[in-house]
Formats: C-alpha cells, sequence, structure tokens
C-alpha cells in the first residue's frame, strides 16, 4: 500500500470535482438560472450525503476503502456525463444529486485510510500532503472547468472532466492489493450508536468548527463565480480567482504541519479562521480583477487549513476501530452546512445583495475561531496541569 499512488488516484477524481461546481454555476447561468436556482443546484451536491456520510464511513471500517472508493469513482464520472449528454437544467440537477449520492462513499474511505498511514505528528504530515493533493485540485479544477467552457463549450467541458474519474476506477479495479482490507479492532463495534461519538465533547467541538469552515467553503465555490460574474469577469478570469484560493490552499498546505508543530493544531485552525473572517468583510466591495485575486488568495490562506486539521482532530479522537464513522460524522456536519449555506446564501444575495451574505460569514467564521481559541487554551491548561 502506497500512500503517494492513494494521493494520486484522489487528485484525479477531485480535480473533476472541483471543476464541476464552477461548470455547473456557469452553465446555469447561460441557461438563464437565477442565484437561488444556482444555490439550489449546490445544496444538490450534499442532500444525500447528509444522510450517507456516517453510514458511508460504517461501510469503510467493516469492508475496507476499495469497493466504496470504486462506487465513488464511477458514480463521479456518471454524474459528469449527464449534461454533456442532456444540456439543460434537470440534468444539471441529476448531475449534482448523483456526483453527491456516489462521491461521499469515495471521500469519506479515502480520508480514514489517510489516517492509518502513520500515528501523531506523522499523521499530520501525511494528512497536510493529502490536503495538499486537494488543494491542487482547488487549483486545477476551476482553472480546467473555466478554459475547458471558452475552447469546447459546457458539454464538451464536461465530457473532458468525466475523463478525469475513469483514471482512478480503472486502476482500483484493476489492482486488487492497491488498497488495503478492513482493519480489525476488537470491541469495535460495540455501541454503534451516533450518540456516543456526539457525546464526546471534544469530537463534537472539532465537529461544530468543521461545519462553521465549510460556509466558508461553500462561499467560495457557490457565491463567488456568481459575484465574479455580476462584476464582469469572464469564464476564464474567473478560473483564473479561484485557481488563485487555490493556489493559496497549497501554500498554507505546505507550512502547516510546522506551524502545528509551533503551537498546536487548535491555535492554527483559530488563527487561519480568524484571517479569513477579516478578508471576507472587504470582500463585497471590491469589482477589480487583480484585486479580487489577491483577496481570494488570502481567503485561501485563512480557510486552507481548516479541512486537514479538522481530520486530524476528528481522526485523533475518534474511538478504536471508529474513525471511517467519525469522519463520516464529521461530513454530515459539513454536508447539512452545503444544502442549507447555498439555499440561504442565495435567498439572501437575491433579496439584499452580496454585502450581508459575506459579513453573516464573516461572524460564522470568528465565532468558530473563538471555539478553537477555549479549545487550545483547555488543553494547555490541562498540560501544564
Amino acid at each position: 500500500m502506497a500512500f503517494y499512488p492513494v494521493v494520486l488516484v484522489t487528485v484525479l477524481n477531485h480535480v473533476a470535482f472541483k471543476g464541476s461546481k464552477v461548470l455547473i454555476s456557469l452553465f446555469a447561468i447561460e441557461l438563464g438560472a437565477s442565484p437561488f436556482t444556482i444555490g439550489l443546484l449546490f445544496a444538490m451536491y450534499s442532500v444525500f450525503p447528509v444522510f450517507l456520510s456516517v453510514h458511508a464511513g460504517r461501510v469503510s471500517d467493516r469492508f475496507g476503502s476499495r469497493p466504496p472508493m470504486v462506487f465513488g469513482a464511477c458514480g463521479l464520472a456518471a454524474g459528469l456525463l449527464l449534461p454533456a449528454l442532456f444540456p439543460g437544467l434537470p440534468a444539471l440537477f441529476f448531475s449534482a444529486t448523483l456526483i453527491g449520492l456516489c462521491y461521499i462513499f469515495y471521500v469519506v474511505s479515502v480520508q480514514s485510510l489517510i489516517g492509518s498511514f502513520g500515528e501523531g505528528a506523522d499523521r499530520t504530515r501525511y494528512y497536510s500532503l493529502f490536503s495538499l493533493g486537494i488543494g491542487l485540485t482547488s487549483l486545477a479544477g476551476p482553472v480546467t472547468a473555466g478554459f475547458a467552457i471558452e475552447g469546447l463549450g459546457h458539454r464538451g467541458a464536461y465530457l473532458l472532466l468525466a475523463a478525469f474519474p475513469a483514471l482512478p476506477a480503472l486502476a482500483l479495479l484493476a489492482v486488487p492489493g492497491f488498497l488495503p482490507g478492513p482493519r480489525r479492532h476488537q470491541g469495535a463495534h460495540a455501541g454503534r450508536g451516533v450518540g456516543i461519538l456526539l457525546a464526546d465533547a471534544p469530537l463534537r467541538r472539532v465537529l461544530i468548527v468543521a461545519g462553521i469552515m465549510e460556509t466558508g467553503n461553500e462561499l467560495v465555490n457557490f457565491l463567488l463565480p456568481i459575484y465574479a460574474h455580476s462584476i464582469g469577469l469572464g469564464a476564464s478570469q474567473i478560473g483564473l480567482v479561484m485557481g488563485g484560493y487555490g493556489a493559496a490552499l497549497l501554500a498554507i498546505r505546505t507550512a502547516m504541519p510546522a506551524l502545528a508543530r509551533l503551537s498546536s493544531e487548535e491555535r492554527v485552525l483559530a488563527g487561519s479562521l480568524l484571517v479569513a473572517a477579516l478578508v471576507l468583510l472587504a470582500f463585497p466591495f471590491v469589482r477589480d480583477f487583480a484585486l479580487l485575486a489577491a483577496l481570494a488568495f488570502v481567503l485561501g490562506l485563512g480557510l486552507g487549513c481548516g479541512s486537514p486539521i479538522s481530520l486530524v482532530l476528528a481522526y485523533n479522537r475518534s474511538p478504536a476501530g471508529r474513525s471511517g464513522e467519525a469522519i463520516g460524522l464529521r461530513q454530515t456536519v459539513n454536508k447539512t452546512v452545503e444544502v442549507l449555506v447555498p439555499v440561504a446564501f442565495g435567498s439572501l444575495g437575491t433579496a439584499f445583495g452580496m454585502v450581508p451574505v459575506f459579513w453573516l460569514d464573516a461572524l460564522l467564521l470568528a465565532a468558530g475561531a473563538l471555539i478553537m481559541q477555549r479549545d487550545a487554551r483547555a488543553q494547555a491548561a490541562r498540560r501544564g496541569g
């Protein structure tokens, strides 16, 4: 079992997934959809994962990572083919729903798998390296989608993105030993209720902050392309703005292990959320391409540590043999946010404009920073005692 091949196949899948979120927004705009309708489209990515994420984690814990990862890659490819074959808003809704339904099994399984590669500081390093690959997709996915739209049209761009999950699916099917089987833990299946996990206060705080952090990611994925389009930017410029955000993810995740060693995961997460909150206050007043790209980059620096650190903390605080389930619960929280936030932000943006949306999310991120800062102080006090 090799760590880097796992990262490689995940990068190929996630380039398509990230690109699809830019593509679906711009295709829907081309079809005359309102911000509210685009919000509903984004929500469909996450409707089924709200209910299936914990189950996906249990499948991974019981059967190993390979079966759910194969299912997720094949479902991602099928979902991307739909709008190319049947262009129109109904196909976009079916596409987002199918991708969300299938791909959550891949995401939860691979996130749990990465945690099994090491312990302690090594685990933080592996999650950081894995997140670098995911950060690369935040750069490559939107840029690929933007230029593909201008060169191939929306249908051609969907066909191109559908090719990306084909290689991971073939690799996982052709090489049975590519991934390990299920990990056995004595007593791992005792007390399977999700309530047992939610009763763990440190794990619960991680889940809350992960959900808050996800509101920032969804604002970038959903609202930033709409805002950039509203100020007259073209598809390739929007892709570059989104790509700048992705480049910042790469930069901050490269530095994340060193930052965590200097302080703690909790303090790094608190500081990064505060940076993101401050950036969002200025966002709705920027109408220049270069300045918007610069702000997107700084926002990426702020939000970039959120995903890998919350994964590390969720894995570390999960009971033995239930890491997949705990990560699935984290995904349940995130996907619930992904269902509610696009609809809420789309409605708010349609009714009152962009300023209240950006500022509301800044307030949420600041609250998340406060929770993590208090958690860090409590842990420092326990160590000192």
